[in-house]
């Protein structure tokens, strides 16, 4: 594919500065750029590149040196990297529909252009939309319902009657729909609670490898549209997680927690359960949240608190050995003056 720079300028949003006519076929890094290519720079710390790289024209935000070469102005270059990313490399697979080695059960329904692999599983009573793409080791258990423009990978299992919405991708080896891990006491030991409900993911999401999203127990664990969740994630029964949010890898969520729009949880939270946090929060790495946090908060810390106060906190803890055996030396100082002052007594 090849775009005159004024093109991708429009596609992007943004303004050209030097020569429009420019053919662009491709996108790379700023060092590994060339002739016909373009990159970009999305932060400051890499601006003396734009001097030396060989590509052909360069996004930058504004105010930023272009150092004489072809650009594209805008605010966001990063969004633009993802948008020029999208436009040179990703493109649809034709549909394969059905193929051999795939098992399909009693009372399927099917969109146009589904893509069903061998060795991928779908039960009966199964919804597929348009454009489904099942991959292999795939297994949909009977009752599931998917929405169109979907991608299942490998290894994927969706558990009965859960609903996956438009435009989701699910990648390898993810559960959706596993048990709530749900026990009442019965003298010494466990009695298992049926989890009879469902997990219910909504349009534009988005989740990465191995993570698991528990059940109900009665109703529905809920996924709001646009929602990006990372590998390894374990959100438990029940939870609702708003739109918008990111869960970055490693996050534990406890059941029954709701997260507001556009929330923020870095890797390695853990989120205690039956708790809220509210919108546009957006907590640290490693850090613990044992309570409620009200909207528009940035907290840190095990247990968390506002991310302010962990940095302050965070700069004292190399200083503790030198404040010890400050205190150390004021302490037997004291007492050298109680001695003193008892023996003038």
């Amino acid at each position: 594919m090849k775009k005159t720079l004024q093109e991708l300028a429009a596609y992007l949003g943004g303004e050209v500065e030097g020569d429009g006519a420019t053919v662009i076929a491709g996108i790379a890094g700023l060092d590994d750029a060339g002739e016909g290519q373009i990159t970009f720079l999305a932060n400051p710390r890499y601006a003396a590149k734009v001097a030396t790289t060989n590509a052909s024209a360069v996004v930058l935000p504004p105010g930023t040196d272009a150092h004489g070469r072809n650009a594209v102005r805008l605010a966001n270059p990063y969004l633009a990297f993802a948008k020029l990313l999208t436009l040179y490399h990703v493109h649809p697979a034709p549909a394969r529909g059905v193929m051999d080695g795939a098992w399909v059960g009693e009372q399927v329904t099917m969109g146009g252009d589904v893509t069903i692999w061998p060795g991928a599983f779908v039960g009966n009573n199964v919804t597929l939309g348009d454009r489904v793409t099942i991959h292999p080791g795939a297994v949909l258990y009977d009752g599931v319902t998917v929405g169109s423009d979907v991608t299942v990978h490998a290894n994927v299992c969706i558990r009965e009657r859960c609903r996956i919405g438009s435009r989701v991708t699910l990648h390898n080896g993810t559960v959706i729909g596993s048990d709530g891990f749900g026990y009442a006491p019965d003298g010494k030991g466990w009695f298992k609670i049926p989890q009879i409900g469902i997990v219910e993911i909504e349009d534009d999401v988005e989740i990465g490898a191995n993570t698991v999203i528990d059940r109900a127990a009665l109703e529905r664990t809920l996924i709001r549209k646009g929602t990006k969740i990372d590998n390894l994630v374990q959100i438990a029964h029940n939870c609702v997680i708003g739109e918008n949010c990111m869960i970055v890898s490693q996050v534990g969520i406890s059941g029954s927690t709701k997260l507001g729009q556009h929330v923020t949880l870095a890797g390695q939270v853990g989120v205690a359960g039956h708790l809220e946090i509210g919108d546009n929060v957006m907590v640290g790495a490693k850090s613990g949240i044992p309570g409620n946090i009200p909207a528009n908060q940035m907290m840190s810390g095990y247990p968390a608190v506002s991310h302010r106060d962990w940095l302050r906190s965070s700069a004292v803890v190399p200083k503790l050995p030198e404040m010890r055996r400050t205190l150390s030396d004021l302490e037997k100082r004291v007492k050298e003056l109680e001695v003193q002052l008892a023996e003038r007594d």
